[in-house]
């Protein structure tokens, strides 16, 4: 069916680059500072305010968290005028809080946007993730395999050593044994901290140096990954991950009945989708906020699926004017 659906997205993308600019700016006094909720709290407040500006029937699907948890954002929130188009909106207002509340690089504010019922309803738990950038044949690494098998792999599709491989993974304890197999083949890794949906992007952007993200991180922040990567290319695989009954029930109240499946990057996001990410502070995808006296300056990336088009943009505003 979602093979029917018309987007046109093409003047929504702006609106969109607006509503994370928007959220950038307004955590950018909070940088540095130590509040990690203040931090997220103004992003919240800022990326609400500018969605409810737009025109759509937007209905938020990957938010803050359920009704009961988030007092904005949270999943099933209506947001927009109600004049426009059925879409299903995946956000996080600031993806990297400890990293802005320390002035860590790679914080970013992240929001997708795709036609109604087309983004898994991912739960608030684990999803065991793998992603690679464009240019491989299709299934070239699975989840299936070991992190060993996967790096020998990448390795040979590429026409490498092992040693020329570079991975991104969370710093974890849980990744611990995942990291000590990955050493053992001689491969780079590069360790973040934080900010999951910036590291799956890094596989896709050649000038990181990354040649694959894998670990384990939050479910939500998959789709929004997924949502990236179907616009820069590459592949990506998820499978949910539970620690209890809980998070099993979780699961089935979104809808998902096999709790085993393992998700491609098309099966997270299945049609047409628009992403939009705004530097908080400096990473390698983009650069965080500039600020100088009177004014606060944004870099913006903004995607389109449709088009593959990855468009870059620096915003300038007055203090005054926010």
């Amino acid at each position: 069916m979602t093979d029917t659906i018309e987007f046109h997205d093409r003047m929504l993308s702006l609106g969109l680059a607006r509503v994370s600019e928007a959220a950038a700016m307004a955590s950018a006094l909070l940088i540095g500072r130590g509040d990690e909720k203040a931090a997220d709290q103004a992003a919240v407040n800022a990326m609400r305010d500018q969605l409810n500006m737009l025109d759509i029937d937007g209905t938020v699907v990957i938010g803050e968290g359920e009704r009961d948890e988030a007092p904005m954002l949270y999943i099933g929130e209506k947001v927009g005028t109600g004049n426009g188009p059925e879409v299903d909106i995946a956000l996080d207002p600031l993806e990297g809080t400890t990293l802005t509340a320390k002035d860590m690089p790679n914080a970013l504010t992240v929001i997708a946007m795709a036609p109604r019922g087309t983004l898994l309803h991912a739960p608030d738990v684990y999803m065991d993730k793998l992603a690679i950038g464009p240019g491989f044949p299709e299934g070239v690494v699975s989840l299936d395999m070991s992190p060993r098998e996967r790096v020998e792999a990448l390795a040979r599709a590429k026409g490498c050593e092992t040693r020329d491989i570079t991975l991104c993974v969370l710093e974890r304890p849980r990744h611990e044994d995942m990291i000590a197999e990955l050493r053992e083949t001689g491969a780079a890794i590069r360790l973040i901290t934080d900010g999951d949906v910036a590291g799956v992007i890094h596989c896709a952007e050649a000038s990181t140096g990354i040649d694959m993200y894998m670990g384990s991180g939050g479910a939500p922040e998959g789709v929004l990954a997924a949502s990236a990567l179907k616009c820069m290319g590459g592949q990506m695989w998820g499978r949910l991950l539970f620690r209890n009954d809980d998070e099993v029930g979780r699961a089935r109240k979104a809808g998902l009945e096999d709790l085993d499946k393992i998700y491609t990057r098309d099966e997270l996001v299945t049609h047409d989708v628009i992403f939009a990410a705004t530097g908080v502070t400096d990473g390698s995808v983009v650069s965080g906020i500039k600020r100088e006296p009177g004014y606060l300056t944004t870099e913006t990336i903004l995607m389109r699926s449709k088009t593959g088009s990855v468009r870059r943009m620096t915003y300038r505003n007055p203090i005054s004017a926010m």
